[in-house]
């Protein structure tokens, strides 16, 4: 059985190594990248889980403006533990990504072009991705203390009475995440079961 050749028959990421992302994002950044390809993360991401999403959502269809510039940002789905002596930030992994389902395409309305978190989006949250040229990425639940040594600053941008769910912005050096949505509507959760699937069909 092959299975290295029957991975590489599905869009693989360049050999030069991880893309490098640099929020807000502009310009071509997503230009070539695809299901299953690594990024890292330098920059600020936008921590928001579900209390300031409602709020967001809220504020969108008010017509107010938000505590940050959407246009371009990556949204982190987070609700960080407290900081211990000496640290910025406690634990800082992603929370489940469904939860936000329904509360999503509106940041994307107004220009977030990435979600960070854990675990499946949804049929309709993925055809939003595609019209809205954004992308789902995902981080390693369990992960998270690893992910808050990563954080070099942290700002409350709203809401603290929200306590771990309050909106903030992480400041965050060389964050470890893996392509799931693409803009071409790509799922690496799909295609990855589905290569070894095929492989393990494959003779010897």
């Amino acid at each position: 059985m092959n299975l290295g050749a029957n991975l590489n028959q599905q869009p693989r990421p360049s050999a030069a190594g991880p893309r490098r992302l640099t929020p807000p994002l502009t310009g071509p950044w997503a230009e070539g990248l695809v299901a299953g390809q690594e990024v890292l993360i330098t920059g600020p991401l936008i921590a928001a889980r579900d209390q300031a999403h409602k709020r967001l959502v809220e504020l969108a269809a008010q017509g107010a403006p938000w505590p940050f510039e959407p246009q371009g940002q990556i949204v982190y789905y987070v609700g960080p533990t407290p900081a211990p002596p000496g640290r910025l930030i406690g634990s800082a992994g992603p929370t489940t990504s469904g939860r936000m389902d329904e509360l999503t395409e509106p940041l994307l309305r107004l220009g977030v072009k990435a979600l960070l978190g854990k675990g499946r989006r949804s049929a309709a949250v993925k055809a939003a991705l595609v019209r809205h040229g954004a992308v789902y990425l995902a981080a390693v639940g369990g992960a998270g203390a690893f992910y808050g040594a990563l954080v070099k600053g942290v700002e409350t941008l709203a809401w603290p009475e929200l306590g771990p769910e309050a909106l903030l912005r992480l400041e965050v050096e060389d964050f470890p995440a893996t392509v799931v949505n693409d803009l071409a509507g790509a799922d690496f959760y799909e295609l990855g079961p589905a290569a070894c699937r095929e492989a393990w069909k494959t003779p010897m």
